[in-house]
């Protein structure tokens, strides 16, 4: 059985955390979600964190880790609007409050955005792509 390398490993781990996270405290990524379609908010963060553990668990396999890298990276791409969503809110909010605490969370965010290209690049790898 061949083993994951050490980043497919580390993607798998923020899957499992971030899948589980969705569905034990759903709340926490509600207002991520694009207004287009927070009519459905909480079915998607049930859906993608369901997505995540799926992928996480498919990533540590051997046999499953190119399908699983295809849909890692499908899912990375499908969550970015949610993650530009949420810079956005905190932009909004930092301009609003004025904090060096609320700014330092909106940088925090934005600073998050570009590290989403290389977890894109962990799973093109696992899928056989990188």
């Amino acid at each position: 059985m061949t083993r994951p390398d050490l980043p497919t490993t580390a993607l798998a781990g923020i899957f499992l955390t971030s899948g589980a996270i969705h569905l034990v405290r759903p709340e926490v990524f509600e207002p991520i979600i694009p207004a287009p379609l927070r009519e459905h908010d909480r079915l998607l963060v049930h859906a993608s964190g369901v997505l995540e553990l799926i992928c996480a668990a498919g990533l540590l396999v051997p046999a499953t880790r190119p399908a699983a890298g295809w849909a890692s990276a499908a899912l990375l791409v499908g969550v970015l609007p949610a993650n530009v969503q949420m810079s956005l809110d905190h932009g909004r909010r930092a301009r609003r409050k004025g904090t060096g605490q609320a700014w330092g969370v909106f940088a925090g965010t934005v600073v998050r955005l570009p590290l989403q290209w290389p977890l894109f690049r962990v799973a093109l790898r696992a899928a056989g792509r990188g």
